[in-house]
């Protein structure tokens, strides 16, 4: 499968540019699959990024810090599970952002 780089670079983007790969793989790759992929990371990274803010908001009363803890690990687990699926070409969807793509 020739897109398998493209598909673990939009999962790795996680570490160094979670906005911006997705953004510019969408636009530059014609193939269906790796566009539905990039949307998915994208929105996956924005989702996270909001529900991890307004979970360290709350931690202060000490709701949100579970909350932060369970976020922070889907996350990290989330991408890594991705990159290691694209590496052995078995297809993979983002957690409930999936379905929506």
């Amino acid at each position: 499968m020739e897109n398998k780089g493209f598909k673990i670079l939009i999962h790795a983007s996680t570490w160094f540019a979670p906005i911006l790969v997705p953004i510019i793989t969408y636009f530059i790759i014609s193939d269906r699959e790796i566009k539905s992929l990039s949307l998915q990371a994208l929105v996956f990274h924005i989702v996270i990024g909001i529900l991890i803010s307004v979970s360290a908001f709350f931690s202060w009363i000490l709701i949100g810090i579970p909350f932060l803890i369970i976020f922070g690990l889907i996350a990290i687990i989330a991408p890594i599970v991705g990159i290691v699926r694209a590496f052995n070409e078995r297809p993979f969807r983002y957690p409930i952002i999936g379905s929506w793509f």
